[in-house]
């Protein structure tokens, strides 16, 4: 593990880079936006997760399939990816999980989202698209390439429990609610539906606020699959 502390100035994004090859790490710390401050390097379960501890990073880019190791032992049938989400989350509560992988298998996307991961790329991705990744996950959005979104929705759309037909559902939405719903659940940031819309970052959050009210939701994920499964994206 290397550890660099550096202080984050305005909209800066700390994070840890977790990975078991140092030339992906090298590769990937040189290509980063200057914008991105790179607080520690791990390459294993153990470091990682004393890494994210020590330096409680905005966001970690986690290799989905890093060797668990012993460290791991105590999560049985977890990928190493996994252990590091459920080791270091209840250590570092503010800080967000992004995946970064070689694969866009399903079972891979699924797995990594259901322990914690608020977004998933794959590491064909240039330098700028992770920062821009890691500046939307530290912000509270998901990121999800479309072709893994297409995954997480069918893995968790059914789970939303609304029995209403869609159109009783979408009566209870105004035009404007029913605009951001609909650039929300495709993943958009509140900015960059405020700047669609000419709105004001304000008044994205009220109508996101009660949109979720309105359809009994409790997150952006829910409202995600809530709209996939009734193909609203």
């Amino acid at each position: 593990m290397r550890t660099e502390r550096r202080g984050a100035v305005g909209d800066d994004v700390r994070v840890v880079i977790v990975d078991d090859h140092s030339i992906f790490r090298s590769g990937l710390r040189s290509d980063l936006d200057a914008s991105i401050v790179v607080v520690a390097e791990a390459a294993d379960v153990a470091a990682a997760v004393e890494a994210i501890a020590e330096t409680q990073p905005d966001v970690v880019l986690l290799d989905v399939h890093l060797p668990s190791g012993e460290a791991a032992a105590s999560v049985p049938d977890a990928s190493g990816g996994e252990a590091v989400i459920r080791g270091a989350a209840p250590l570092s509560p503010g800080t967000r999980f992004l995946a970064l992988s070689v694969s866009d298998a399903a079972e891979d996307v699924v797995r990594v989202i259901r322990a914690g991961a608020r977004g998933y790329i794959t590491k064909g991705s240039s330098g700028i698209e992770v920062s821009r990744a890691a500046h939307a996950v530290a912000g509270g959005d998901a990121v999800f390439s479309p072709r893994l979104a297409g995954f997480v929705l069918d893995a968790f759309g059914a789970a939303v429990g609304e029995t209403a037909t869609t159109n009783d559902e979408l009566d209870r939405l105004s035009t404007r609610e029913q605009e951001v719903m609909r650039l929300i659940a495709r993943g958009y940031a509140y900015k960059e539906v405020a700047a669609e819309l000419f709105i004001s970052m304000k008044t994205v959050e009220s109508h996101v606020s009660a949109v979720l009210r309105k359809l009994q939701l409790s997150s952006r994920y829910e409202l995600t699959a809530w709209a996939s499964a009734r193909r609203l994206l």
